[in-house]
């Protein structure tokens, strides 16, 4: 057995795992459950937000790998499947190479269209609008301010815009849209519609996986998963702030 084609295997899934916004314990987990599949001896793995450490031993013989992770999203598809992968590798008998190929096909699988990510991101947000209490009107131009910001997060996502700016940039633009249509008269409640649209940034998943993580004793991911939902917070509001002062100073008012 090739103890170093195994520690790439291993470390390209708790990679993918990490870029798909998986919790650190199911990073680690799924790579020992890799690494015990092939019966080495004994695993250690360390995981942070931002990078992975694994150890194997076999055969008296220390293997290490280190990981740097520069980038972090949200694809729970991914995380299912390396998930369901890691619990069947021994009892399917998979090889090394077998495994490296189905996480290679996994992490290439093409996600949804742009239009289907932009179409739902936008019914989220027409969603949302009418949980808040907000009338037909209201959720159609959520509809379009879910839209845009969208559409501004692919783009500069696609451009590797840093995320605070991302998330600044597309939240000023919801709140331009959501000015605009206040301006026309196209909805009943700014704030409805406003607070629909930014909902699509609310980081949701980094909230959650800070608790789990703080919870499972992971201690500095917990922290360093909640400073960056802290920072994206921040982000939204100095968007919305930007564009309000920008808007009342050339204006007068809203």
């Amino acid at each position: 057995m090739d103890c170093n084609e195994l520690l790439n295997v291993a470390g390209y899934a708790g990679k993918i795992l990490l870029e798909s916004g998986a919790e650190v314990y199911r990073c680690e987990e799924t790579m020992v459950k890799i690494a015990q599949s092939f019966d080495v001896d004994e695993v250690q793995a360390f995981v942070m937000t931002t990078g992975i450490m694994l150890s194997i031993t076999h055969d008296q013989q220390n293997y290490t790998k280190i990981l740097r992770i520069q980038k972090r999203g949200v694809d729970l598809h991914k995380i299912d499947s390396i998930n369901e992968l890691s619990r069947t590798i021994k009892t399917k008998q998979y090889k090394i190479g077998d495994v490296m190929e189905l996480l290679k096909q996994l992490d290439q699988e093409p996600r949804y269209s742009l239009f289907v990510t932009l179409f739902f991101s936008a019914l989220s947000a027409f969603g949302f609008a009418l949980f808040f209490q907000g009338n037909l009107l209201d959720a159609f131009c959520a509809f379009i301010v879910g839209f845009c910001i969208k559409l501004t997060a692919v783009g500069m996502e696609r451009n590797n815009v840093n995320a605070f700016f991302q998330n600044a940039i597309a939240a000023g633009v919801g709140a331009f849209i959501t000015l605009l249509c206040v301006q026309l008269s196209a909805c009943n409640s700014m704030d409805t519609v406003m607070i629909s649209g930014m909902m699509l940034l609310v980081p949701g998943l980094a909230i959650t996986n800070a608790i789990r993580d703080t919870v499972a004793g992971d201690y500095v991911s917990g922290l360093s998963r909640g400073a960056e939902a802290f920072l994206t917070a921040i982000a939204i509001a100095v968007g919305i702030g930007a564009v309000l002062a920008i808007w009342m100073n050339v204006t007068g008012g809203i």
